[in-house]
């Protein structure tokens, strides 16, 4: 703040249970306030579902009075706005309970307890998440008014993947997201020509702080979405935007330090700690997927050939299964977990995989053979293909209370079933085209 005296404007962001970013503008004055007491928002913004309806059956609207919580400021949030014409802030939030207690249907609250509960057991996780996203132009009339991919052209596809011309073509936008990275200190690593026509992936550096690395994926969608309209183009996270190309995912790679600094899958008993932690995460990924893949949209990425994962499975060094051992030196050995797509909320799926992997490791447990070549052609625990089916071993779950508490697994769960009886409700333009 003393090194921007001249803010004008505040922008206040709180992340929901979708994953969607909600909040409001405020004078830049309204900064400090945010750092000592808290800005008041309803707590009922967790219980929003992603077209920001109320979703009553979560019980935190009128029935509750729809009571202000104190939502603070998150240290090392605090940057400026690269693209707004006024000099403008944001701050990332978290929400507290009247009584200054962490409200916990907020994701952030609920991946900070699960990450010091993690810690206290001598287990230090360490994270990185890549993150793939289509560049989108308004001058291209795609489908029923849908912006078309940048790069789509008649005729056969030009895929071009991992092709430099296609970053040069857009290198003043991917300059611009750097320079936004920078100043709000998101590492950065590489940025990669992707799979389909205008499919592009950024990956971000390793941390030892999930949470900080979670607030990296928040803020790093704002920065793509946000420098690709100073850019007059559209930047989309959606899972499966074009049924013809690759979907949207959200690789996540994780490790675990000991107490004493080292990486616990190293050295003469990593590789079975490794495997317990692979064992954890085969276990409770059907239970725990409608975490990972939170839309209805989601499970059409998730198709046999797509490199979309299908079956919980495991490999060394194949990316066509769910977790995959990457090639790596004893030290910086780790597991890449496949499944997640781009739109989901990091909080919850950090707060999975954690839970998964401490589960796995303090069971002793032993997963199934890694299996060779085409996962999609082995056997294995399939993984629900739809939303629906999801929910339904979501529902039953104990490991998706203790991953994400009692109070935002319902809450979750009522979400997602609000979200689910609204697109049964809807009668597509192909119905009636066909029964009419």
């Amino acid at each position: 703040m003393e090194k921007h005296p001249d803010i004008e404007a505040v922008e206040f962001l709180l992340v929901d249970p979708n994953g969607i970013i909600r909040g409001k503008w405020a004078p830049g004055d309204a900064l400090k306030k945010a750092f000592q007491d808290g800005v008041n928002f309803p707590m009922s913004l967790h219980g929003l579902d992603v077209w920001g309806r109320e979703v009553t059956e979560t019980g935190l609207h009128i029935e509750t009075g729809d009571k202000d919580g104190y939502c603070r400021a998150t240290r090392g949030s605090l940057s400026i706005v690269p693209w707004a014409k006024r000099k403008t802030a944001q701050v990332l939030l978290q929400t507290f309970t009247p009584e200054g207690e962490p409200y916990m249907a907020d994701p952030r609250q609920v991946l900070k307890k699960r990450v010091a509960e993690a810690n206290a057991k001598g287990f230090f996780p360490v994270v990185a998440f890549e993150l793939e996203f289509y560049l989108l132009d308004p001058e291209i009339d795609w489908d029923d008014g849908m912006p078309g991919p940048v790069g789509a052209v008649a005729g056969p596809d030009r895929l071009r993947m991992y092709g430099m011309d296609d970053l040069a073509e857009h290198a003043e936008l991917f300059d611009m997201i750097r320079d936004a990275a920078d100043e709000q200190s998101l590492p950065i690593d590489t940025i990669i020509k992707e799979a389909a026509p205008g499919q592009f992936e950024v990956n971000l550096k390793h941390r030892g702080d999930p949470l900080r690395a979670a607030d990296d994926v928040i803020m790093l969608r704002r920065i793509v979405i946000g420098c690709a309209r100073a850019h007059g183009l559209q930047a989309t996270f959606m899972a499966k935007p074009f049924l013809e190309y690759a979907g949207n995912g959200m690789h996540v790679h994780a490790s675990i330090l000991g107490t004493d600094g080292k990486n616990i899958f190293a050295g003469p008993n990593g590789r079975k700690t490794l495997e317990s932690a692979v064992a954890g995460l085969l276990l409770t990924m059907p239970e725990s997927l409608l975490l990972f893949i939170n839309t209805w949209n989601g499970f059409r990425r998730i198709t046999p050939g797509s490199y979309a994962p299908t079956r919980a499975v495991w490999a060394e060094n194949n990316r066509s299964v769910a977790l995959r051992i990457p090639v790596s030196n004893d030290s910086n050995r780790r597991v890449e977990h496949r499944i997640a797509g781009a739109d989901a909320n990091p909080y919850l799926v950090m707060a999975a995989l954690i839970q998964g992997m401490v589960e796995g490791i303090e069971g002793g447990l032993t997963p199934p053979p890694p299996v060779e070549g085409n996962a999609y052609d082995e056997d294995g625990l399939s993984l629900p293909d739809d939303m629906d089916d999801a929910l339904q071993l979501a529902a039953k779950s104990s490991f998706v209370d203790r991953a994400l508490g009692p109070l935002l697994a319902k809450v979750y769960r009522d979400l997602k079933r609000a979200e689910i009886m609204a697109f049964w409700s809807e009668i597509t333009p192909l119905e009636r085209s066909t029964y009419l």
